[in-house]
């Protein structure tokens, strides 16, 4: 077989998620999964797994980019991996982060980004951070035929506002200021809400509430659905998980396995097997060995 006849596997065509599948699946109670993906072959992994929500999170930073937190990501890094994301995806809804600075600096800038995610890199929708105050902003973009996913409760771009990664919503203030924050943000067009690093009750009482869909990370199991980084659901990261974090697989120690048997294997010059190398034919192997004045021109 020659490298031209190397063909990528056809894969099925399930239903393809939209909006109103995930809004179906609150009105029926059905479950919704949501991950993150940061290239092509997550992407595809997801998707070929029926998960309905990809999202090309702005953890990307930490999890792929290897830095501190999410607030150095650029439009221009994550256009490249939502891209990438794209040709993975044919099912799932695909949603991609604003990145911090993004959409902060006014409706304009929100509104011309948002479309180039849409536009250039195939989103489906985009999630920005923050409640009542990112309202005009949410009712902006879906003017502009953006669909947004919101996000209050820990919003990690701000980081520094806040103190730190806390839990909120802990406080009868905090908890009505995170009602408010919903209502405002369906109030305005939202399709979906993400409650992350908030009380399971507060969590409970929003999805309750809400006749759009809710999407818990550390929210509690009363969301309509849950979504994690796939690089903390795999074990494929080199720091502590948060407490919801569960590991379903391992990654690490696998891969580790197999980094370790290849250097055993070259170490030991068993990689690459004759079965595993490429051979002359029979007639040319013949005069390759036999034939001198090719042998000496090519040894000098």
């Amino acid at each position: 077989m020659s490298f031209t006849e190397i063909r990528t596997p056809e894969r099925g065509r399930a239903r393809k998620v939209t909006a109103h599948t995930l809004l179906e699946k609150k009105r029926q109670q059905q479950p919704i999964t949501a991950l993150t993906a940061f290239d092509y072959p997550s992407a595809r992994l997801l998707d070929e797994a029926g998960i309905d929500l990809i999202l090309v999170g702005d953890s990307l930073a930490m999890t792929v980019l290897g830095y501190d937190s999410t607030l150095p990501l650029t439009m221009a890094e994550m256009m490249h991996h939502a891209r990438a994301v794209r040709r993975g995806v044919r099912s799932a809804l695909l949603a991609v982060d604003m990145p911090y600075g993004s959409y902060q600096a006014g409706a304009d800038q929100a509104v011309r980004n948002a479309m180039r995610f849409v536009k250039q890199a195939g989103a489906e929708a985009v999630k920005i951070e923050g409640g009542s105050h990112r309202a005009a902003l949410v009712e902006q973009l879906t003017r502009a035929e953006v669909p947004v996913i919101g996000h209050i409760g820990l919003t990690p771009q701000s980081l520094h506002r806040m103190g730190g990664y806390r839990v909120q919503g802990r406080s009868r203030d905090a908890i009505e200021i995170l009602l408010a924050d919903a209502a405002a943000l369906e109030g305005a067009g939202a399709i979906a809400l993400v409650l992350e690093g908030v009380p399971r009750e507060v969590a409970a009482r929003i999805t309750a509430a809400a006749s759009i869909p809710t999407i818990g990370i550390g929210a509690g199991l009363d969301c309509d659905g849950q979504i994690l980084v796939f690089h903390d659901l795999v074990q494929l990261t080199f720091a502590n998980g948060a407490k919801f974090v569960r590991r379903f697989a391992d990654a690490d120690a696998l891969l580790r396995q197999g980094i370790e048997r290849y250097q055993t294997a070259v170490g030991e010059r068993t990689f690459p097997s004759d079965a595993e190398s490429y051979h002359l034919s029979a007639e040319v192997a013949a005069q390759f060995e036999t034939d001198d004045a090719f042998v000496a021109s090519h040894s000098r």
